[in-house]
C-alpha cells in the first residue's frame, strides 16, 4: 500500500479482520518493542513466537515440567528475555534467541500478571501479582520475594523484611493490580479500596496515594509506552486516564523532593497531598448505555488511542476512544468472548483473542484517495481525450531545464542504518533483538535410505530380466498392438474411439494367446463370436463394433 496516497483523515485505528492465527489454544498475547515479533502464552503451558512481518511461528518455548495455563507473558526491555507466569504458581525465564530455559521459580500463589523490570536489558526483578496475595517483587539471581504494601496503613507499620518462605497469615486479598513506570524506578498499584500507591520497591515505601473517584476496585493498571499517561480499570465500569506529572526520568528523586516540600499536613493526608502532584486525572472512558464491563484495556504504540474490549459473553467488541475521550469505532468480531488485547507499538494493527483460543488480527481496511493530497487531481469516470503539450513527456521539459539538481548521484546510499519508527522510544538500543532466524526442518535420514535401497532394487529387476520386467515388456507390446485397430476402420468412413485396454482383458489375452487384430482388415461381426471372445472385445476395445 502506498502510503501517501492514503486518505489521513480515515483515522490511524484498525477496522476489518485482516486475519487470524492459530497455533495451539491460545490464552495471552504480548508485542515486543519493534512489533516485529508476537508471544502468545497457550493453555498447554508453551509459549509461541510469531514473526509477525510473515505470521508465521518463529519458535516455541516448552517446558516438560510446565503443563499448566499461561497467565501472563512479558517482553525484556531490548526483547532478548522472556517472561511468562503460569497457572501452577511458576515463574519461568527464557532466553528468546537460544531457546533456553534461564531460571525458573515457584511462588506460593497462582500470579495472575508478571513483567519484568524494563529498566535493564537482562533484567533479573521481576513484578508479580499472585491471585491471593499482595503484589511482590521477584529477584531472579537469589529467588528472594519482597512483598509490596496495598494500602497505607500498611505502609505506616514500617517497611516489610524481604522474605522467600511462606507469607504471614492474614485477612484474605482481593486480587490488586500493579506495574512499573517506564524506568523501573518506582511501582504504581491499584489496591480494593479504589487508591493508587506509588511506592519504592527498593525500599518498600509509600511516597504517595491518588484517591479515584469512586473507590471501586482497581482491576487492570497500565502506562502508555512513553511513559507519560497511567490507565486504570476499576469494578465502576469505568476507565480512567491520568496525566503523570513526575518527570520520566529520576522520578524517584522527583518524589522525594516532593516530600520534603510538603510540611503542612502528614500521615494520609501528605500523601494524598504530593499524590496530586504525580498524578491528575485526564479523561473518564465508559459506556453509559450499556454499562459494560471492561477487559484488557491498553493504549495505542503512540499514545492518542485507547483501547477496550467488552468484557460480556458471547462478545467480541472492541471499543476505541481518542484520547480527548470521543468513541471512534466499535469492532465486532466473532462470537466469541474476548479475554485479552494488545495494540502494534508502531502499526495500526490490534490484536485480539477469543475464548476458543484463536488470534485475531485486526487492519486498517484502506482506501485511495489521490484528490486528498492533490487538489488539482481530477478522478476521471471515463477515458478521456488528452491533447499534450510539444513538451510535456520530454525527459527534460523546457521549464525545467533551467532548474539544476542539488542531489549528488556519486554519494553511497545508506543501507544499514536502521531509522527509528516514529512510535518507537527514544531510547531505542542497536542491541534489540527484532526477529529470530529460520530454523528448516532436515530431511529424516530413514526415507532417504528407504528411498535409496527401492530404486536400487527396481534399477536391478530392469536390468536382470525378471519375469516382472518380461511381463511387463509383453503387455506393453500388447497394449501397442491392440491400439493399432482403433485408430480408423478401413473399410467404413466412421472415426472410432481410441481406449486404453483394460488390464483384465490383457490377462486374459495373454492366457489364451490370442493375438490382437489388425488394423489393415475390416473387423468381423460381433454377433458371430463367442460369448466370451466378446467379452474380452469388449474389455479391450470398450464398445461393439458392427458395420
Amino acid at each position: 500500500m502506498n502510503a501517501p496516497i492514503i486518505d489521513p483523515l480515515q483515522g490511524d485505528f484498525p477496522e476489518v479482520i485482516e486475519e487470524y492465527l492459530h497455533h495451539g489454544v491460545t490464552k495471552c498475547i504480548a508485542f515486543n518493542r519493534r512489533g516485529t515479533l508476537l508471544a502468545a502464552g497457550c493453555t498447554d503451558g508453551s509459549c509461541v513466537i510469531w514473526d509477525f512481518e510473515t505470521r508465521g511461528v518463529a519458535k516455541e518455548l516448552r517446558d516438560k515440567d510446565c503443563i499448566a495455563a499461561i497467565t501472563s507473558i512479558c517482553w525484556s526491555k531490548y526483547g532478548h528475555r522472556i517472561l511468562v507466569s503460569s497457572a501452577d504458581k511458576s515463574l519461568i525465564l527464557w532466553d528468546v534467541a537460544s531457546g533456553e530455559k534461564i531460571t525458573r521459580i515457584t511462588l506460593h500463589h497462582t500470579p495472575l500478571l508478571a513483567r519484568l523490570h524494563p529498566g535493564s536489558s537482562t533484567p533479573s526483578l521481576c513484578l508479580t501479582c499472585p491471585l491471593s496475595s499482595a503484589p511482590m517483587i521477584v529477584d531472579f539471581n537469589t529467588g528472594n520475594t519482597t512483598v509490596l504494601p496495598v494500602t497505607v496503613s500498611e505502609a505506616d507499620s514500617g517497611p516489610a523484611p524481604p522474605s522467600r518462605n511462606k507469607p504471614s497469615d492474614g485477612p484474605p486479598y482481593t486480587p490488586t493490580a500493579a506495574c512499573f513506570n517506564k524506568f523501573g524506578d518506582l511501582v504504581y498499584v491499584g489496591n480494593s479500596k479504589g487508591e493508587i500507591l506509588i511506592i519504592d520497591h527498593k525500599s518498600i515505601q509509600v511516597h504517595a496515594m491518588v484517591p479515584t473517584p469512586a473507590g471501586a476496585v482497581i482491576k487492570n493498571i497500565v502506562f502508555s509506552r512513553d511513559g507519560q499517561y497511567l490507565l486504570t480499570n476499576s469494578n465502576d465500569r469505568t476507565i480512567r486516564i491520568y496525566e503523570n506529572l513526575l518527570p520520566l526520568k529520576d522520578g524517584l528523586t522527583a518524589l522525594g523532593d516532593l516530600n520534603k516540600t510538603v510540611d503542612e499536613v502528614a500521615g494520609v493526608e501528605k500523601m494524598k497531598a504530593v499524590g496530586s502532584k504525580c498524578l491528575a486525572l485526564f479523561r473518564e472512558f465508559q459506556d453509559t448505555i450499556t454499562k459494560v464491563h471492561w477487559k484488557a484495556p491498553c493504549f495505542s504504540g503512540d499514545g492518542e488511542w485507547l483501547i477496550g474490549g467488552s468484557a460480556s459473553k458471547g462478545e467480541h467488541k472492541i471499543y476505541i476512544w481518542d484520547r480527548v475521550g470521543h468513541l471512534v469505532k466499535i469492532l465486532e468480531g466473532p462470537k466469541e468472548a474476548l479475554i485479552d488485547l494488545a495494540w502494534h507499538p508502531v502499526h495500526p494493527i490490534i490484536v485480539s483473542v477469543s475464548l476458543t483460543g484463536m488470534v485475531y488480527v485486526w487492519a486498517k481496511d484502506h482506501t485511495e484517495n489521490w484528490s486528498a493530497f492533490a487538489p488539482d487531481f481530477k478522478e476521471l469516470e471515463e477515458n478521456e481525450e488528452y491533447v499534450e503539450r510539444e513538451d510535456e513527456f520530454d525527459l527534460i521539459p523546457e521549464a525545467e531545464k533551467v532548474k539544476e539538481s542539488d542531489i549528488n548521484e556519486d554519494d553511497d546510499v545508506d543501507i544499514v542504518t536502521v531509522e527509528k519508527d516514529a512510535f518507537s522510544d527514544s531510547d531505542m538500543s542497536q542491541e534489540e533483538l527484532c526477529f529470530l532466524p529460520a530454523n528448516p526442518c532436515p530431511d529424516v535420514p530413514e526415507q532417504q535410505d528407504k528411498c535409496v535401497g527401492s530404486s536400487s532394487k527396481l534399477m536391478g529387476s530392469n536390468n536382470s530380466g525378471s519375469p516382472l520386467s518380461e511381463e511387463a515388456g509383453q503387455n506393453g507390446q500388447a497394449m501397442n498392438h491392440a491400439s493399432s485397430p482403433l485408430e480408423e476402420d478401413t473399410g467404413g468412413t466412421r472415426m472410432k474411439r481410441k481406449r486404453k485396454p483394460s488390464e483384465k482383458g490383457l490377462e486374459l489375452q495373454a492366457e489364451k494367446g490370442r493375438k490382437p487384430l489388425k488394423s489393415s482388415g475390416r473387423l468381423s461381426k460381433t454377433r458371430s463370436k463367442p460369448v466370451a471372445d466378446r467379452d474380452i472385445s469388449n474389455g479391450i476395445y470398450g464398445d461393439d463394433i458392427s458395420d
